[in-house]
């Protein structure tokens, strides 16, 4: 899993695996979700950027694993 800031087109990218991308759809405004040809997501992306998150530090970004219900 790879996650991608372009500052200059103000957008975030997280790829879900290698797999080459299919098709994409714009699920929602700004929103672009790839799929690989399998109809698998291997992608997903946000466009505005500093729209959608303006008090974000993109610098400073949190991963956090939740753990699993026994």
């Amino acid at each position: 899993m790879k996650l991608k800031v372009d500052r200059q087109a103000d957008a975030l990218y997280l790829a879900l695996g290698e797999a080459p991308v299919n098709r994409s759809e714009e699920v929602s405004p700004g929103v672009i979700v790839d799929y690989d040809d399998q109809d698998r997501v291997v992608g997903i992306e946000l466009l505005y950027l500093s729209k959608r998150a303006p008090e974000t530090d993109i610098q400073r970004l949190l991963f956090e694993s939740v753990p699993e219900v026994a």
